[in-house]
């Protein structure tokens, strides 16, 4: 089991040649040196991970799973390698990581393989109101073509999800709980573990769905303690390629669920009369996989872990510590999110600037941040705005960032003030 990280801040984590390692952050953008305070929409990639990618396309590129030649061979070991450095990266089992598209796409592959074959009229799935369209739109679906329920775990006032109204949606009907890991509005680090504890004491049949889209960006992640059935994620956020994403299964659930697509690579035989399927994971990865991606994601773990996630989370933990001292002395800036426990995403509104205002005059000064509702308008409607200016924290973001974003702001208050 995965020891729990101390996030207290005793000095600030020497991180010099972190930015570095990101080529295109020495660019300019407009004329003026980029500040990219967008990594909770998609990261920048390292160095390290664009020579891998390219060293495949250019050096060792062959089909996988195939061919009996040296180049297929040593390419297949390499893309199973990183199905076992995901699964020590999450504390997880190799058979128990499933290569997807994205996070969308192993939401979805659940809510195709394990909802649509399990839920009956009547039966509920409670998820929370600070939820990813990701994590909304899958489970409307199923609840329009079967006739199931949604429940909604509500905010207090701090972004927080408040447990005992939890405890009181969950019923003999319950089957699913899903509930993203940080919430990509609020910055609010949920207590997953907690709540899948929550659940499995009520019912230990009721599954449990993490997103951690974020989670895994911004803390250590054991999945096999948290004791959820299924856990997600998305490569692009972590430093690695768009295009490739891991769904997390426990064994003997997705031993339990049937395909999702169908054709090459996820069977063992056809005949016109009928198909047998792989076991799992690969039963669930029809097709060619995305071979080059899944390579990016395995260096960009590998950098991470070499730069330790200990001193990645210490990091951050300074700069939040900087951007809320800063932030607050923004005269007219409503931050939303306040819980004690938080990641590098902050969501504000300043009065006077419609978000995409401020986001045009940030670009015109180099600052690349984001602005509208991030995929979680139901969230918006309970924050009662149609969207937020957000800016989002990287392993490469520094103090000087954030400085130059309240410089920014400064501006925008005197251009629309």
């Amino acid at each position: 089991m995965k020891r729990s990280v101390d996030t207290s801040v005793d000095k600030p984590v020497d991180r010099s040649d972190w930015r570095s390692d990101f080529p295109i952050l020495a660019r300019t953008m407009n004329g003026k040196p980029l500040v990219y305070l967008d990594s909770a929409a998609s990261a920048q990639k390292p160095q390290v991970v664009i020579d891998a990618m390219r060293d495949i396309l250019e050096n060792e590129y062959a089909n996988v799973h195939r061919g009996l030649y040296a180049l297929s061979r040593n390419l297949t070991a390499r893309c199973e390698g990183v199905r076992a450095l995901v699964a020590d990266f999450i504390g997880a089992r190799e058979n128990e990581i499933v290569f997807t598209a994205n996070a969308t796409g192993a939401i979805n592959l659940v809510a195709r393989c394990w909802g649509a074959h399990s839920l009956k009229p009547g039966d509920e799935i409670v998820l929370s109101a600070m939820e990813h369209h990701a994590n909304i739109v899958p489970w409307q679906m199923l609840r329009d073509s079967l006739g199931i329920t949604l429940k909604i775990i509500p905010l207090d006032e701090q972004g927080t999800l408040d447990l005992d109204a939890y405890r009181a949606l969950l019923c003999k009907k319950t089957r699913l709980v899903g509930v993203t890991h940080i919430s990509n509005v609020l910055g609010t680090i949920n207590p997953v573990s907690e709540i899948v504890r929550i659940a499995k004491s009520y019912n230990p049949d009721i599954k449990t769905l993490i997103d951690g889209s974020q989670g895994v960006v911004h803390n250590p992640v054991d999945v096999r303690g948290m004791g959820t059935d299924f856990y997600v994620f998305t490569g692009h956020k972590l430093y690695g390629p768009t295009g490739i994403g891991v769904l997390y299964g426990k064994q003997e659930v997705l031993e339990s669920l049937p395909p999702f697509f169908g054709g090459g690579d996820m069977i063992d035989s056809v005949t016109w009369e009928t198909t047998t399927y792989r076991e799992s994971p690969y039963r669930f990865e029809a097709g060619t996989p995305p071979i080059v991606d899944i390579v990016g994601l395995g260096a960009a773990i590998a950098y991470i872990q070499k730069k330790g996630m200990e001193a990645l989370v210490s990091h951050e933990k300074e700069l939040i510590l900087h951007a809320r001292s800063r932030l607050d002395k923004v005269k007219g800036l409503t931050l939303y999110g306040n819980a004690p426990d938080r990641a590098g995403i902050f969501s504000f509104t300043l009065e006077g600037a419609p978000p995409a205002d401020i986001a045009l005059i940030l670009d015109r000064m180099g600052i690349a941040i984001r602005a509208g509702h991030h995929c979680c308008m139901p969230l918006m409607k309970t924050l009662g705005v149609e969207g937020t200016a957000r800016a989002s924290l990287g392993l490469y973001s520094t103090r000087e960032d954030i400085d130059r974003l309240i410089e920014g702001l400064e501006k925008v208050k005197s251009l629309t003030g």
